[in-house]
């Protein structure tokens, strides 16, 4: 089996009749045969191949091109870090990092593992006799499910174990200390999914431009800190901007990030006939946080952000946008993908779990 395709004894796809390919890279039999055992068992799911190092992965993702990669880090010949650059550089592909649970509890780990490229790290589920195996095996293969959907960019080649510059892309790969968040129609829907699915550990600020009237804005805020387990609140001029609090642009005001990292509010004109505006948002986060910066573009029928979206990029940030299938109106989105601003394109349900990883270690507490 290692090395070579993998023929699926599962049954048949889901009910949009396409089922998500996974290749595995494991260099451990044991666990090799457990994770095509759990996953095959899913009617959506569909083990293509398995490899038992680095290199094979690599190999086998060019020519079986898989939906999904789930990649350990300790493998011989080429352990997964470098195998998920080589992929991220060559073919573009979703890949999981796995490693031991306290492997992964490490920042470390989890922000080299971003720098090379995975979409997510994640522990090893346990094997059956664990007494929380149910549970681990339904995160795990949720996880496997939702990342086989995202659409990832190419990445230029780095050397292993090379820094990257300042002023490049690659450098958003430093922990997300801020999250600029844009949307319009559909955005409270999709802000209730998220911001529900967030932990209330979440270790950075969330900066909410949700374009509607504003006499409905109080509502938004009220109903949002019924779903979720952070601070939500009405931005305030002036105010210290904190991990684990989500901030909400008022109405008829752009919302804005100090160099001290405060909230600063404007009254300069609308944007793309609207204010507050997702370009003055993104602007200043990326002015302010840099590669710590990360921007998240949802459903709405404006095309405003695409200039504030480049300021992100270019400080190093990242740029995530909401897919079309997930969508109410893809206007924001859209036009964001047609600009060439946004490096990861993910389904709704898929976007909390790439923020969690995202954000691994970020805490930042006010001085």
């Amino acid at each position: 089996m290692n090395g070579t395709p993998h023929r699926s004894e599962s049954g048949p796809a889901g009910a949009n009749g396409t089922k998500t390919r996974v290749l595995i890279a494991e260099d451990s039999t044991t666990t090799r045969e457990h994770l095509v055992l759990m996953l095959d068992s899913e009617p959506d799911l569909e083990v293509i191949g398995t490899a038992s190092n680095g290199k094979e992965a690599v190999e086998m993702t060019r020519t079986l091109a898989p939906s999904v990669v789930v990649m350990d880090i300790s493998m011989p010949v080429m352990d997964g870090f470098d195998a998920t650059r080589a992929i991220m550089s060559e073919v573009p592909t979703p890949v999981i990092i796995m490693s031991a649970a306290l492997d992964v509890q490490e920042v470390g780990v989890s922000r080299y593992a971003l720098r090379s490229g995975a979409v997510c790290v994640m522990p090893k589920p346990a094997g059956p006799d664990a007494p929380d195996f149910e549970a681990q095996s339904r995160h795990f293969v949720g996880m496997v499910k939702s990342m086989g959907h995202i659409k990832v960019a190419r990445r230029g080649k780095v050397k292993s174990g090379e820094p990257t510059d300042r002023g490049s892309r690659d450098v958003g790969h430093a922990r997300v200390e801020a999250v600029a968040i844009a949307a319009s129609t559909g955005g409270p829907a999709a802000l209730h999914h998220i911001l529900s699915e967030l932990p209330p550990n979440f270790p950075a600020a969330l900066l909410v431009v949700q374009q509607i009237a504003p006499e409905f804005i109080d509502d938004l805020v009220g109903s949002l800190r019924m779903v979720s387990a952070l601070r939500v609140k009405l931005a305030v001029d002036g105010e210290p901007i904190l991990p684990r609090t989500v901030y909400i642009a008022p109405g008829g005001r752009h919302l804005g990030v100090s160099d001290e990292r405060h909230v600063v509010f404007s009254d300069e004109p609308p944007s793309c006939d609207w204010r507050p505006s997702a370009n003055q948002l993104f602007a200043t986060v990326a002015r302010s946080y840099g590669p710590a910066a990360a921007a998240l573009v949802l459903t709405g029928k404006q095309s405003d952000g695409v200039s504030g979206l480049r300021a992100i990029q270019k400080a190093g940030g990242r740029v995530i946008a909401q897919d079309r299938a997930t969508s109410l109106a893809f206007g924001l989105p859209g036009a964001a993908q047609e600009a060439g601003v946004v490096d990861t394109v993910l389904p709704l349900s898929a976007i909390p779990a790439v923020l969690i990883a995202m954000t691994a270690g970020s805490v930042r507490e006010a001085a």
